[in-house]
């Protein structure tokens, strides 16, 4: 159990900005049995959620393309190709993922399916993700997307054949951990 492995000393927030930032040092029993001191900064931005919209009959994906500060300062141009994804927001990753994916592409999605959930960087950040995947009809696109401008969001749609995210991925077009994860899920399980 864990409570007989980690001792908690200290735990000092080092920033409360956009997200909050600490710094925890604890004790923790080493499989040996002996005690090591450690500390570790966390980041905690919340849970989130993420969802591949997918046309089984045109065998088509839609996802979209955002500029993420992070990825530039890394020297990649910024422009990362993504699935449609946001924070929960105090609602149910269901409820969340229904109006995020309608605010980024504008597709409005009746059932979405759960297919697995997983920590994206747990070295050092707290979000769990939530993983949906669910069909889309092209004639079920009452807004443009773009997400919400206030948010800083600026937000393109692509609409592309299975083999061609696949391809791109490959290429390293598409780089974004939580999309390569769902891609390969479809091509397993939704569009062989």
């Amino acid at each position: 159990m864990p409570e007989d492995r980690i001792r908690i000393h200290k735990v000092e927030t080092l920033s409360d900005d956009w997200f909050v930032l600490k710094k925890t040092t604890f004790d923790y029993r080493r499989s040996d049995g002996t005690w090591q001191r450690q500390s570790r900064e966390t980041y905690d931005r919340g849970h989130g959620a993420t969802i591949l919209l997918y046309n089984r009959e045109r065998r088509t994906v839609v996802l979209v393309r955002q500029f993420r500060f992070p990825a530039y300062v890394e020297g990649h141009d910024g422009f990362l190709i993504e699935t449609a994804a946001g924070l929960l927001d105090q609602a149910t990753p269901e409820v969340r993922i229904k109006a995020e994916v309608e605010e980024e592409t504008g597709y409005r999605i009746g059932e979405v399916r759960k297919v697995f959930e997983a920590f994206m960087s747990p070295g050092s950040v707290t979000e769990r993700l939530h993983f949906f995947v669910a069909e889309y009809d092209p004639a079920s696109r009452p807004g443009t997307g773009g997400g919400v401008a206030e948010e800083g969001e600026d937000i393109e749609v692509l609409e592309l054949t299975m083999e061609r995210a696949m391809a791109m991925m490959a290429s390293g077009e598409i780089a974004d951990g939580k999309t390569i994860m769902l891609l390969q899920y479809a091509a397993l399980h939704l569009l062989r």
